[in-house]
């Protein structure tokens, strides 16, 4: 068998451009706009970083913030990466077209469920709606069989949410999703009537510890990130999962993309590659985030409630639209 010079020489090129291209901006690195929370993105950019040499600056903010100033900035932002908390605001960004396709080994790291049939933007974690209730104030019997249910006369002043919050305007998303609009006007009609509005999701699982209020509407990882430091937050707290598809049984996904006026584009999808692949999903297992690993085979942190258990109803992530809940949140006076 012969070969030739140039083709072995091609065929050298071929293998180490990418290689070359990735190393030549490690020293300037990549922008990552993130909502994600601080310590868990800083911990993925740090593996990162050790394993490939690229820089990664992390500015930070919350999903609803930076997903509108990526929009102001349009091409013009320096963004190179967007991570969230909840998948509306990636899909603000992407009904923008402000995002490139993500490369095929990406999206290969996760299960279709937590992805979006486009392809630009896949799933990075994943956190689940509970409702959080004072044990010396409400009973297993008690406790409401639907999310729906909150909306009724005898749960009125018994509960509480924080609906100025991305994580339960991703919530009203997936319930406009799931059951439309007039349904969902009626659940917040509901919802300003019955329940007490807090500023934050800690804040709620306080007052609900401390027995000012029954019970409440957040995400899971709150309360096993208070029970893995002192508790003190929520001792008194019991977590009461919804499951059965039931609006109130939604899984949030977190979202990464690259975008496409990104002038590290090689960097960038190397980074959300390795955030979805094994090196990020496996901080999510052995951290202290308490948020759920999406990527194919990857295991959660233990102490959380396993992924299959939850029976969370079928959402297409690309379909939430934030602007639409804000306006009917806005218009029913939560907002």
């Amino acid at each position: 068998m012969k070969f030739s010079l140039p083709g072995i020489a091609l065929a050298i090129s071929a293998l180490v451009a990418p290689l070359v291209a990735l190393a030549q901006s490690s020293a300037d690195g990549i922008v990552v706009y993130n909502a994600q929370h601080v310590t868990l993105t800083q911990a993925w950019a740090d593996g990162f970083t050790k394993e490939t040499g690229i820089k990664v600056t992390l500015r930070n903010g919350g999903d609803t913030e930076l997903g509108n100033q990526i929009l102001q900035e349009g091409a013009a932002s320096p963004a190179d990466v967007f991570l969230t908390e909840n998948s509306p605001a990636m899909v603000l960004v992407d009904n923008a077209k402000l995002f490139a396709p993500l490369d095929a080994a990406t999206l290969a790291e996760v299960p279709a469920n937590f992805q979006p049939a486009h392809g630009r933007w896949v799933g990075i974690a994943a956190r689940s709606t509970v409702f959080v209730y004072n044990k010396s104030k409400l009973t297993s019997a008690q406790l409401p069989k639907s999310m729906l249910d909150l909306a009724d006369a005898g749960w009125k002043g018994r509960w509480a949410a924080s609906p100025t919050g991305a994580d339960f305007q991703a919530i009203v998303s997936a319930l406009l999703e799931l059951k439309g609009e007039p349904a969902t006007v009626a659940w917040l009609k509901g919802m300003k009537a019955n329940a007490t509005a807090y500023k934050g999701n800690s804040t709620v699982m306080k007052a609900v510890n401390a027995g000012e209020i029954d019970g409440g509407v957040i995400y899971h990882y709150y309360y096993f990130g208070d029970q893995a430091k002192t508790g003190e937050n929520s001792k008194n707290v019991g977590l009461h999962y919804f499951r059965n598809q039931d609006p109130g049984a939604f899984v949030s996904i977190s979202g990464g993309g690259v975008l496409a006026s990104s002038k590290r584009p090689a960097q960038a999808q190397a980074f959300v590659k390795w955030v979805a692949g094994k090196g990020g999903q496996e901080i999510l297992r052995t951290g202290n985030a308490y948020e759920y690993a999406v990527g194919k085979g990857e295991a959660s942190n233990a102490k959380l409630v396993p992924l299959a258990d939850l029976q969370p109803p079928a959402v297409e992530p690309s379909k939430l639209n934030s602007k639409k809940v804000s306006e009917l949140m806005t218009q029913a006076g939560l907002l």
